[in-house]
């Protein structure tokens, strides 16, 4: 399903009938860049972000740009599939309760570095100053969670077996990375007066220049980081596993692993081209990927169409209807509990501030999924048990 806005300098191709007008500016504001290619497409899990709208996807010709990145640099989802067919529902929260123990959530890190070994190889200093300034700190945060969205869950395959998925980023040193390079392409485009407005908050870096060469750099460091820590914590969470339920290393297929906020150097319409995914993924023919609902309704397991009026990508979740602190003030604390008592799932609502990522504060998921049927099928439908959040 797409709609077409022909009023700006480029197309916009939106996937979804109800843009909010903040995002829908921040989409007007992409396709008139000089730089950007062809079109733009937004997603249908699309709300507003900074600079450009979660759930955007921009390809330009020789810039990139920080803010069509994001803060939180390789965010992503992994997925798991047990060969576990049921789960007793003490042994769920015996499992939930082993992962809290395993796996910091929130502000919390280890006490204790990880190894360089789980660590991903850096380059020379010179290529990535800000990861050498924060390598120390992050070895502390591989095989954390963090907070906001991101999740552990344990859910029910419409394929018959139990199911493990984690959504997390790059923690700190992403945060820290998408701050330095903004401000750094904020201070160059004004040394070069670039008609780029400063309020759209989308400085960008040219690709030949040393700013941009060091923030590729970087921003790859941190989507590998980004993988490394969901790693680290599907480990820890296959060891509360075996800690309850004792299976072993054999008792799982292949990772399925997906990122959602990056920039990468890829060949769109006979055109090389750098394609900026912000609230994203890759939906390539025949890739297989994840899309997360909320803590209350189902995700899925999907595989792309390689469709290329949206850069061969799809939306990276359901998407937010409400702000943080909206969902806090309107929502009803007892209505949410309810809704997700009723589905016999272990969830993480329990007092007014969690609100902020109660199923409530999210767009519906069938929706969302309707809209994107040209650009993904799903293979499996996946139901919340349990889930663990920061």
């Amino acid at each position: 399903m797409v709609t077409v806005i022909s009023s700006e300098k480029l197309p916009v191709k939106l996937w979804l009938d109800d843009m909010p007008d903040g995002a829908l500016e921040q989409a007007k504001h992409l396709a008139n860049l000089p730089f950007a290619f062809k079109h733009v497409a937004i997603m249908p899990d699309s709300h507003q972000g900074y600079g450009m709208p979660i759930g955007g996807v921009l390809a330009t010709q020789g810039v990139i740009i920080p803010n069509a990145v994001g803060v939180d640099i390789g965010c992503g989802m992994c997925a798991l599939r047990t060969h576990l067919q049921e789960i007793e529902r003490k042994s769920l929260r015996a499992i939930t309760d082993r992962i809290g123990e395993l796996v910091p959530v929130g502000f919390e890190w280890h006490d204790e570095p990880k190894s360089h070994d789980v660590m991903p190889a850096r380059k020379p200093e010179a290529h990535m100053p800000v990861v050498y300034q924060q390598y120390e700190k992050a070895r502390h945060q591989i095989g954390t969670l963090g907070g906001g969205n991101h999740f552990i869950e344990i859910q029910k395959g419409s394929d018959g077996y139990v199911w493990i998925m984690v959504h997390s980023g790059s923690r700190n040193i992403g945060a820290k990375i998408a701050d330095h390079y903004n401000k750094v392409a904020a201070r160059l485009n004004r040394q070069w007066f670039s008609q780029i407005p400063e309020k759209w908050q989308l400085a960008f870096l040219p690709i030949d220049t040393k700013e941009a060469k060091q923030y590729r750099s970087e921003m790859e460091y941190c989507v590998e980081f980004a993988l490394a820590n969901r790693e680290v914590m599907i480990g820890n969470v296959r060891g509360a596993f075996h800690d309850v339920l004792g299976i072993g290393s054999d008792d799982y297929d292949a990772l399925i692993n997906i990122a959602h906020n990056y920039a990468a150097m890829e060949s769109h319409y006979k055109h090389n081209v750098m394609v900026h995914r912000k609230g994203a993924t890759q939906a390539r023919e025949g890739q297989i990927g994840i899309i997360p609902g909320s803590q209350g309704t189902k995700s899925y397991i999907v595989r792309g169409k390689g469709n290329r009026e949206s850069f061969m990508s799809c939306s990276h979740g359901a998407g937010r209807k409400m702000g943080r602190k909206q969902a806090v003030r309107e929502l009803s604390l007892e209505r949410e509990k309810r809704l997700l008592d009723s589905q016999g799932i272990i969830h993480a609502v329990s007092e007014a501030k969690d609100l902020d990522e109660a199923p409530g504060a999210y767009k519906d998921i069938d929706v969302v999924m309707d809209n994107q049927k040209d650009l993904v099928d799903i293979l499996v439908e996946l139901s919340p048990l349990a889930v663990i959040k920061g």
